[in-house]
């Protein structure tokens, strides 16, 4: 595997920092690199896109450049102002919003009953599995880039353009699911039902045509904060999120107060194929943690801050939602759970009328903060991700006045409320989770990685082991997913694809020495809480519908054409660049020491 990015970072910085002037939108501030300077340059650079992709398909970035010169492409740094107790609420806040309000009620209803909190422990497992990898990269590589960062320095160019991508359509996804569900509870808290504030347009596909205006106006005010101080926002965040965790307690408080233990007696109506499910669905519930990885780049004392932060908001909101799912259960037989506002109906339904306003009140906080923190995330993935040339680095501009980056906050909030006002959570909440379980497992993968392989230290033999027990855990696993999605009660499969996932995994663990061990924080038991986080993400996206793994594969295609056309040829004109450079400055210097040693 190549290092062939390391270098051509430190040069691409050099281009792209020396003009400094401000915020513009000329053809040099979308595409500066020699590819796209005339039809001619363009057409010679297709020609040779196999070669090009050939050079580009495993080069590694190396750890410095992420830290140093590809942060300088921005012009300015982003302010270092964060604390655990920042990340901690941004966690809380990024988190807990219309999962837990609305895809709990829609789940309990038709698809797992009061099992349900089973459904929430295994999605929180999954989860709390990848909090973990992410800690450890977000410590040893503290930069807004996120996943995108951590794949391109493990896995490579190619691999983390395709993560990145169903990074940013998970980030608008979920801000659009939020949006319209913030509509809906909106109407509650008003005495009226969720479409009464939208515009059905008959025209229009069933799943596309109620037009959500208000979700968008929601969406326009979260993005001017977003776009002024971090900080602030830091500040709203916490503010709000501690109201809403107060209102979480006055939901679980006065809804045990109704509740009736027959409700649960029909626990396992649906069995095990409703639990898992309900929690591949229900994995978007969770969604949100990551955005707090990109926060790295502003944060204090990442080595301290970044691991407390997070496995402390992560422990609150599977508590939360636990504990919340077995509260709605007790309080309503599942039949009568209303799928689109579970709780405000719920409480209404036991005589306690009142309590809907606070549960709707609440549920607008959570979603508010959920907004709002997906904003700072998603922005700075684009951002991190121009830098490298891969996005147009006009998007990577960090204002000199808020130390935000405002170009890729507007544009990714403006692709947030276009999806908002045209489509369904049931459409969005499925293609969300199989974008993040995807991420979530490439992480894990790139984890395994990169405590298992140093480019020039680890020899050929361990090379090649790693890849056999790296390809046998994702091969049991993905079969093990594919079983469990085509047949209702067979068993036989899972004898041999089980012990083959052990068997992979122990071998790892066994005979591979670790090359690399954390620096500051690392995952415990490794390899096998990584293996296990690769093992339940795939599982869970045997669960998820046909017609969803089809957007996805639509999305995809799409992605590798933009790369193929566009983000191939940028990144290879940086890297050649830089390295030609880099190579001009050796020179450079070393005339100079020449020139002093003659004197």
């Amino acid at each position: 595997m190549g290092t062939g990015d390391g270098g051509s970072d430190a040069a691409g910085g050099e281009v792209v920092t020396v003009k400094r002037r401000g915020c513009s939108c000329t053809k040099e501030d979308f595409f500066p690199e020699e590819t796209f300077q005339s039809w001619r340059s363009y057409g010679r650079s297709l020609s040779q896109t196999g070669p090009r992709l050939r050079d580009r398909l495993f080069s590694r970035s190396l750890e410095h450049a992420e830290l140093h010169e590809v942060r300088e492409r921005s012009g300015h740094e982003m302010k270092k102002n964060l604390n655990w107790w920042d990340l901690m609420w941004f966690g809380i806040g990024a988190v807990i919003g219309s999962g837990i309000f609305v895809l709990t009620g829609q789940e309990a209803n038709g698809v797992v009953g009061p099992a349900i909190v089973l459904s929430y422990v295994v999605s929180g497992i999954s989860a709390m599995l990848s909090v973990f990898c992410y800690t450890e990269f977000a410590v040893e590589i503290p930069v807004a880039g996120g996943s995108f960062s951590y794949l391109r320095v493990e896995l490579g160019d190619f691999v983390a353009f395709v993560a990145a991508g169903n990074i940013l359509l998970e980030y608008v996804i979920g801000g659009a699911a939020v949006a319209r569900s913030w509509t809906s509870y909106f109407a509650t808290l008003l005495n009226h039902q969720p479409n009464d504030f939208r515009i059905h347009a008959t025209a229009l596909a069933s799943d596309y045509s109620r037009l959500d205006p208000i979700a968008v106006a929601v969406i326009a005010i979260v993005c001017l904060v977003a776009a002024v101080s971090t900080k602030g926002t830091s500040r709203f965040n916490y503010i709000a999120s501690i109201l809403h965790v107060a209102v979480i307690l006055f939901i679980i408080i006065a809804g045990l107060t109704k509740a009736k233990s027959s409700n649960l007696d029909d626990f396992f109506h649906f069995g095990a194929r409703g639990i898992f499910h309900a929690s591949a669905v229900l994995f978007f519930a969770y969604v949100g943690f990551d955005a707090v990885s990109t926060m790295a780049e502003e944060t204090k004392n990442p080595a301290r801050d970044i691991p407390i932060g997070l496995v402390c908001s992560m422990s609150v909101t599977t508590l939360a939602y636990c504990v919340m799912a077995v509260t709605l259960c007790l309080m309503q037989p599942y039949r009568q759970i209303d799928p689109d506002a579970a709780f405000s109906v719920a409480f209404e339904a036991v005589g306690m009328d009142w309590a809907k306003y606070i549960v709707a009140f609440g549920a607008l906080k959570g979603m508010t903060t959920v907004l709002l923190v997906s904003a700072v995330g998603q922005a700075r993935y684009l951002t991190h991700m121009a830098r490298t040339h891969m996005m147009p680095p006009w998007f990577a501009h960090v204002h000199p006045r808020t130390g935000t980056p405002i170009n890729a906050t507007i544009v990714m909030l403006v692709a947030t409320a276009v999806v908002a006002f045209f489509t369904d959570l049931p459409v969005l909440a499925n293609l969300l989770s199989i974008s993040t379980l995807f991420i979530f497992m490439l992480v894990a993968l790139a984890l395994l990685v990169r405590r298992y392989y140093v480019s020039g230290q680890t020899s050929s033999a361990d090379r090649a082991k790693l890849a056999g027990f790296l390809l046998l855990i994702l091969a049991s696993s993905v079969a093990t997913a594919v079983y469990w999605a085509a047949t209702d009660k067979g068993w036989v499969a899972y004898v041999v694809t089980v012990p083959a996932w052990l068997l992979a995994t122990a071998g790892l663990w066994w005979w591979m020495p670790q090359a690399r061990q954390p620096r500051l924080w690392g995952v415990p038991l490794v390899p096998w809480l990584p293996s296990a986080s690769i093992a339940i993400n795939i599982f869970l996206l045997g669960s998820i519908d046909g017609k969803s793994f089809m957007r996805f594969g639509i999305w995809t295609g799409l992605l590798l054409l933009y790369y193929f056309f566009v983000g191939l040829h940028a990144t290879y004109d940086t890297a050649k660049a830089a390295e030609a450079a880099a190579a001009g400055k050796t020179m450079e210097e070393g005339s100079a020491m020449d020139n002093e040693a003659h004197h």
